[in-house]
Formats: C-alpha cells, sequence, structure tokens
C-alpha cells in the first residue's frame, strides 16, 4: 500500500501543504471498466471542490 499519496489539485478540500492528500481513503475509477491500460482512462472520485475555491 501507498505510504504517501501526492496531490496537485490545489482546489480539492483534501489536498495539504507539501502537494500532500489527507483523505482517509482515495477511490479511482476506469472509463472503461475494470481495466485501464494508462491514466488518463482513470479518474479519482474521492476529489471535492473545496470552498474557498
Amino acid at each position: 500500500m501507498a505510504k504517501d499519496v501526492l496531490c496537485e489539485v490545489k482546489n480539492c478540500s483534501y489536498w495539504a501543504q507539501g502537494n500532500r492528500c489527507s483523505a482517509e481513503s482515495i477511490y479511482v475509477v476506469s472509463h472503461t471498466g475494470k481495466m485501464a491500460s494508462d491514466s488518463k482512462e482513470t479518474d479519482c472520485k474521492t476529489f471535492t471542490p473545496a470552498d474557498n475555491a
């Protein structure tokens, strides 16, 4: 399991200083079913816009 989760989406409510993700868990889905061939075919469903965005 990943020790550190990095995120550059600063308008996410889980974004923390140092490009860290502060969410307790991460949910990533594929656009094409259960298999993805590269990162472009995936989305982070954990994203929630920050109130100040």
